[in-house]
């Protein structure tokens, strides 16, 4: 696939999201901008969700992860589930019956403005970090495919990536990210579906013999119940799938933002539980399409090195894929597939990464100018307006830095550094928040933020040395739980009988 053609196809994506964010954003203010005034029907926040919660980090790990877990991602799916149930019955009607624009003006009434500003900076801390490596994803493909052609540095491919994403945003916020949602959700079912149609026809299979041949694959394994220090062992990836999507979903300012700009709060429920089963239909056939890409690398005479899944040799010997999240770029560029499949692999990274850093750097710029800065206390509607605009543009040079160091310093499987990060940066939310629903008692508000940096820290430590300490027991996604289990224990043991709300 030339550089010119990726180009072409950049720039027209790019072109027509501008065209939907500008018609989205017409006479959109501050209400518009934080919560799209609450006027969202909830068949289009359903369908936005699906764009939302499916990034660049899906469409580029997820495939190529199968060489190495199988199906197993779908035991996580099925905690997700779970997840979406817990926040449509329970979170959903409690920020609604509260009238929150940030999800941590909760903390707030619950505990005070020191659990409120925790929260809001491990959101911070989270999403940036999250949101850029989500979008350092799209900029090394496209480094490889466009830049290095050219000899542009890294840095510039950077910039111009949140330079537009700043463009597009800095009117709408909501109001565009839900309709920018929309698109992407298109391309993304778009470009999964016809990519698995034109694997197949580059394979000779018909529907059924693809069916067959995926379920009888070794890579198509679901459930591992065998081994409990194996971290795909099915009750930590399902029990550690629900806690991570109430944690990165029902308390995350970015996902949530669509949700709370539905009428009401039962149109919110249907969106949620509509956008999770077709999310779970998207996902399951991302491993369709990696399990597809590895029969196809076997025919080519590509399969794995030595003594491990990566890197993967070539008939000669030669390394030519590095590792699994350079799978799908390798297919859908490198190989004699059709020009269609490479277009469709650009069209779905490119409208899954920019519409996922555009979402992310609103819920940045309102959860900063409402939590930390405390701006609906403090500016009157033309102050708060240049105050976002402001703050608006130090969230996307920050991501830009972010990026860069991500590209400097980062070299694990993205998927699982998104989940890793996750781990540590929500577990204090999910902590403060469970505390709050589930028990009456009241905090001592000034040791609210060091419980909620300690947490953390002690699972570090844990982690580090839970192979030595436990007898090679390995945690995964499960830090998650036991981080947030830290934070409410620690909360338990600064309170006292009296109720505040």
């Amino acid at each position: 696939m030339s550089p010119v053609t990726v180009i072409i196809t950049v720039a027209a994506y790019i072109a027509l999201l501008f065209v939907v964010a500008m018609r989205a954003s017409r006479r959109a203010d501050n209400s518009g901008f934080f919560t799209g005034g609450r006027r969202t029907h909830w068949a289009v926040a359903a369908l936005a969700m699906v764009g939302a919660a499916i990034s660049g980090v899906t469409f580029i790990s997820v495939p190529g992860s199968v060489a190495a877990d199988g199906f197993s991602y779908m035991q996580m799916v099925g905690g997700f589930i779970v997840g979406y149930l817990v926040i449509a019955f329970v979170l959903i009607p409690l920020f609604y019956r509260m009238g929150v624009v940030s999800l941590y003006e909760y903390l707030d009434r619950r505990f005070g403005m020191g659990a409120h500003r925790s929260g809001a900076w491990f959101f911070f801390i989270s999403k940036m970090l999250g949101a850029s490596i989500r979008a350092y994803v799209i900029c090394a493909v496209l480094q490889t495919l466009v830049f290095d052609h050219y000899r542009i540095p890294f840095a510039v491919n950077a910039a111009v990536m949140m330079s537009l994403v700043w463009l597009y945003t800095r009117r709408g916020g909501v109001q565009s990210v839900i309709w920018t949602d929309l698109l992407k959700t298109a391309c993304l079912i778009g470009s999964v579906v016809l990519c698995i149609v034109f694997m197949t026809r580059e394979l000779g299979l018909g529907a059924a013999e693809t069916a067959v041949q995926v379920a009888d694959h070794d890579f198509s394994r679901i459930f591992f119940f065998d081994d409990p220090t194996d971290r795909r062992y099915f009750f930590k990836q399902f029990f550690a799938g629900i806690f991570m999507v109430v944690a990165m979903t029902g308390l995350d300012q970015d996902m949530m933002q669509r949700t709370l700009s539905c009428r009401n709060y039962r149109d919110s429920q249907k969106n949620m539980i509509i956008s999770i089963l077709l999310q779970t239909g998207v996902i399951f056939l991302f491993l369709v399409l990696g399990t597809l890409f590895y029969i196809y690398l076997e025919q080519r005479g590509i399969c794995p090195g030595e003594g491990s899944l990566f890197p993967m040799l070539d008939s000669s010997g030669a390394a030519a894929i590095a590792k699994s999240d350079e799978v799908f770029t390798h297919v859908a560029t490198q190989c004699s597939l059709p020009l269609a499949v490479g277009i469709l692999f650009v069209v779905g990274i490119v409208s899954s990464t920019y519409s996922a850093a555009g979402s992310a750097l609103t819920a940045l710029t309102t959860s900063f100018t409402i939590d930390i800065l405390d701006g609906r206390k403090r500016y009157d509607e033309g102050r708060m307006t240049s105050v976002r605009k402001r703050v608006h543009a130090a969230m996307a040079a920050m991501m830009c830095l972010s990026i860069l160091a991500f590209e400097r310093w980062g070299d694990a499987s993205v998927i699982q550094l998104v989940y890793t990060v996750a781990s540590y940066s929500y577990g204090p939310i999910l902590g403060m928040f469970a505390f709050g629903i589930l028990c009456r008692r009241r905090v001592r508000e000034r040791w609210v933020p060091a419980v909620a940096v300690a947490s953390p820290v002690i699972c570090y430590i844990l982690h580090s040395n839970s192979e030595r300490w436990l007898g090679g027991y390995v945690f995964g996604y499960e830090m998650l739980i036991i981080n947030a289990a830290l934070t409410a224990a620690g909360l338990l043991a600064l309170s006292y009988r009296q109720s505040r709300i």
